[in-house]
């Protein structure tokens, strides 16, 4: 169980399947293993191939990743709870936690005239977004 205060972290959005598993496994490879990392959403769907795929090419693995929904989250366990959401409503997570809102534009898209490649540049540019947040935030939980 991860251990609550300031070195557990939760990830939050909607469908928990691009950013905030992306923000996961960037949040675990900086964080260390001091810091309990989660991800949930409020509707929960698959993890994105996508996500899987931008991720794999900066050496972050998603594979064993799972969505999972925001009410499967003990908020015993949870110091800072970061939503993701940009253009639709972020899930609300209640506990005593540190709060803190970065809209992310969501890198999936139903559009049937976006090329491969234009997806994956939404996602990569959704990943470096993530990584340059979570980069200037790292100080603030200690590495284990």
């Amino acid at each position: 169980m991860p251990a609550p205060g300031n070195d557990s972290v939760l990830f939050l959005c909607v469908a928990n399947s691009a950013r905030s598993q992306m923000a996961e496994g960037l949040a675990r490879a900086l964080f260390g293993p001091g810091v309990a990392v989660q991800s949930a959403g409020s509707k929960p769907s698959q993890v994105n191939p996508y996500a899987v795929e931008v991720m794999r090419e900066i050496g972050v693995d998603l594979g064993s990743h799972r969505s999972k929904s925001v009410d499967t989250i003990d908020p015993a366990t949870v110091g800072t709870v970061i939503t993701l959401c940009a253009e639709e409503v972020c899930p609300v997570f209640l506990g005593q936690v540190r709060r803190l809102h970065w809209p992310i534009a969501d890198p999936a898209t139903d559009d049937p005239s976006l090329s491969r490649e234009e997806l994956l540049a939404r996602f990569r540019r959704a990943r470096d977004e993530l990584r340059a947040k979570l980069e200037a935030l790292q100080g603030t939980f200690a590495r284990g």
